[in-house]
């Protein structure tokens, strides 16, 4: 596969509205249409040799050679100045496979992602802890850049990205944002978010909390006058804090709860549903940090978290739940749809029905 045809399919890819490209050998092209995997049939399979000319075709010499160590790789290509990919690379089965996301060159507004507007508020404190969580291509990243721009637009502060690949490029406004690629810029998160203490951030952006050593030091950024913005693959509010917690020693829990129970300003749980209409639209789980679920953090009573979630709207809170119920009745999803997204689906067709 040539340069030309790497072209061909990033154009179709763009003219279709694809989310995602995937390049596997025995395949034709597979577009994510809508959330929807789509197979470019009147394509010709893709061979193996197709797929590896294609894949190091979008790396440099240093990526190609650390793709060989390691048998993957996360980068982005720049396609003609039209669009960004995030793009991984991987082996399967001994063959080479691609797996490439459009990032969207304009970031958008929350209210273009149709998020909830307290989200706003969730931005203005000068420090603290936001986690954006949920599964894999559930738009936290997305969501993410428009936190950080929307800050960016609004104030003057000095943000620190630190991104593995950068996606969304931002333009300095009323802030200077500094953002570093790993492995480009820095060897680790963990080390990245140290450095950062010595260069006067007043907002930092970590792309993603792999390790202890990251998520401590993040939680002590937030502390110690930082507003902090993370993302973490869970399924909730509790089990973000599960996850955290327990990503420690024993010996070390009760310290960390402490600390998060202090610094944490919210949780927001993300999915994307396919509309009835077409397209997507968030459903998202809000947990603020009031002092009932301090209270609940630091005593180690997790488990109890999505009743205050529950019980807690009058303030902004929202289980996913009662977010997916309301996207039912205003009719922008179907039911079904609703019900696979659901962390508990007999409920939801109760709250549906009241």
């Amino acid at each position: 596969m040539n340069n030309t045809q790497l072209k061909d399919l990033l154009e179709i890819t763009l003219s279709q509205n694809a989310s995602d490209l995937h390049i596997s050998p025995g395949h034709p092209p597979i577009l994510r249409i809508a959330g929807r995997l789509v197979s470019l049939i009147k394509r010709k399979k893709i061979s193996a040799e197709d797929s590896k000319n294609l894949a190091f075709g979008l790396m440099e010499e240093e990526q190609q050679q650390r793709f060989l160590r390691e048998k993957e790789i996360d980068l982005s290509y720049n396609f003609n100045d039209k669009a960004r990919f995030r793009v991984n690379i991987f082996y399967q089965r001994g063959n080479i496979s691609c797996a490439l996301r459009l990032i969207p060159s304009k970031i958008l507004t929350l209210e273009e992602l149709n998020m909830p507007p307290i989200l706003h508020e969730l931005i203005r404190p000068s420090q603290g802890f936001i986690l954006l969580t949920g599964p894999s291509s559930q738009g936290k990243s997305t969501t993410l850049a428009a936190l950080i721009d929307e800050i960016n637009h609004t104030r003057a502060e000095h943000i620190i990205t630190i991104e593995d690949p950068i996606e969304y490029i931002f333009e300095d406004d009323r802030s200077i944002v500094d953002q570093r690629e790993l492995y480009r810029d820095t060897l680790s998160f963990a080390k990245a978010l140290k450095s950062t203490f010595r260069q006067d951030p007043d907002v930092i952006m970590v792309g993603e909390m792999r390790d202890p050593e990251t998520i401590a030091t993040a939680i002590t950024a937030a502390e110690t006058g930082h507003l902090v913005l993370a993302t973490l693959h869970t399924n909730s509010a509790s089990q973000t804090v599960h996850r955290i917690v327990d990503s420690f020693p024993g010996i070390q829990q009760g310290q960390i709860r402490a600390q998060l129970s202090g610094s944490l300003i919210a949780i927001i749980s993300q999915r994307l549903l396919p509309r009835i209409q077409g397209g997507l639209i968030p459903a998202c789980e809000i947990m603020l940090n009031t002092p009932a679920t301090s209270n609940l953090i630091r005593e180690g009573k997790i488990h109890e978290i999505p009743l205050v979630v529950e019980t807690s709207a009058e303030i902004g809170m929202i289980s996913l739940n009662r977010y997916l119920a309301n996207l039912v009745r205003a009719k922008e999803v179907a039911l079904e749809t609703a019900q696979s997204y659901s962390l508990n689906p007999v409920e939801l067709r109760q709250l549906v029905r009241r």
